[in-house]
């Protein structure tokens, strides 16, 4: 059975551990970041940058060498757009996404934004926080990445769209 791969933009950072994961379940994984980190889990790091999509996706397709099964991005602001579509080439047909938003992107009334890549089974994640004891404190990095995993995990078992919003 070919190796899968999974494309993980933002997975430097609070995704890490996701990325560890996946790489610990045989997943070749590639996660493009300005900056190499301290340790890659055992993914392949790319050096790119956000507000150069074209170049990110160039360099993210050598790493790759095929086309990504998985893709899980966090991207913020003004980058969403056009990094999701730079890459979305570099996957394929049936490719699940897995979009991940901070809570000040997800609107109380409307919902999450839309998905970029509407021709691909997306779900989406929205990052909160925790109440406790009448405070309220930030997901850690290993909560964030069990919550992305787990919406993973949907996405690869196929789970209906409409049922996959997590609120975190």
């Amino acid at each position: 059975m070919p190796q899968r791969r999974a494309l993980v933009l933002g997975g430097t950072g609070m995704l890490a551990g996701c990325v560890e994961s996946l790489t610990a379940e045989g997943w070749l994984v590639v996660s493009p970041s300005r900056r190499r980190p301290p340790d890659t889990h055992g993914a392949t790091w790319v050096q790119a940058d956000w507000s150069q999509p074209d170049e990110l996706a160039e360099r993210t397709h050598i790493a790759l060498g095929g086309l990504a099964d998985l893709l899980v991005a966090w991207v913020h602001g003004s980058f969403r757009v056009p990094v999701l579509q730079s890459v979305s080439p570099l996957l394929t047909e049936d490719c699940p996404v897995v979009e991940v938003h901070g809570s000040a992107s997800a609107n109380p009334v409307q919902g999450c934004p839309e998905p970029v890549l509407s021709g691909h089974p997306t779900q989406q994640v929205v990052l909160g926080f925790l109440r406790n004891a009448g405070r309220t404190r930030w997901l850690t990095h290993r909560e964030t990445s069990a919550g992305v995993l787990s919406a993973v995990r949907r996405a690869l078992e196929g789970q209906a769209v409409a049922d996959a919003s997590w609120a975190l």
